[in-house]
């Protein structure tokens, strides 16, 4: 009789552990064809009153220029790795270690996986989950899709996420119609979308969209857009 139990308890153990090995899975394939529910982030602002403004967009209908200011700003290699740029994490560390402002290493499909299906945060758990759901996005997804996903639930301001929602907020303007100024401007403040003005922006704004601006040629000229294959 107690061995029939522990038996019974065995298999529910490990039906559960498939379960929860499924479900990341389930969620990725899922995201592969539809766009993503509201996230985790978008729904604790919203509860917190500051609204919740998202509107996806398809990659054709945001415009070239802010697929090369994320490139340039955010994720120089994203075309060449595999989801982790172990160049920029190890100057990221070497560059903490010596103190002043913080800078992370996260690429776009790092920062795609934790945007869409974890919390926001920076605890040891969570850092690990972030890992394994970018390892499943970039061996399920085209980089394409990450981009297209990226751009879509990406914050810009207080409650407003994804490219199509932050043209109107601050251009009052569809994202497909974006000019490269305006694309920079946008990449340029996506490090802190709550503190920086991307329509009427500060000094620090001003000299990193020009920097920006001007590395948009570069991600143009190199080839460094090719994986996500603008149309």
């Amino acid at each position: 009789m107690a061995r029939g139990r522990k038996k019974g308890w065995l298999r529910a153990a490990l039906i559960a552990l498939a379960v929860l090995a499924l479900l990341p899975i389930g969620g990725v394939l899922i995201v592969a064809l539809l766009p993503p529910a509201p996230t985790i982030l978008m729904l604790r602002q919203a509860v917190r009153g500051e609204g919740l403004d998202y509107q996806w967009r398809g990659l054709n209908d945001i415009s070239p220029n802010l697929v090369n200011a994320a490139i340039a700003a955010e994720d120089a290699r994203f075309c060449s790795h595999h989801g982790f740029d172990i160049e920029a994490i190890q100057k990221a560390l070497d560059h903490n270690a010596e103190g002043g402002r913080i800078r992370g290493g996260s690429t776009i499909s790092q920062q795609t996986a934790k945007n869409v299906f974890l919390w926001p945060g920076r605890d040891w758990i969570r850092k690990g989950l972030e890992a394994g759901y970018t390892v499943l996005i970039e061996t399920v997804w085209s980089k394409r899709r990450i981009m297209e996903v990226y751009l879509n639930v990406v914050e810009w301001a207080p409650g407003v996420y994804g490219a199509q929602a932050a043209a109107q907020h601050w251009f009052g303007k569809d994202a497909a119609d974006l000019t490269p100024r305006e694309a920079a401007r946008l990449a340029a403040i996506l490090p802190a979308p709550r503190r920086y003005k991307a329509a009427s922006p500060g000094p620090y704004v001003r000299r990193r969209a020009s920097r920006i601006q001007a590395a948009m040629g570069t991600v143009r000229n190199e080839g460094l857009n090719a994986c996500v294959r603008l149309k």
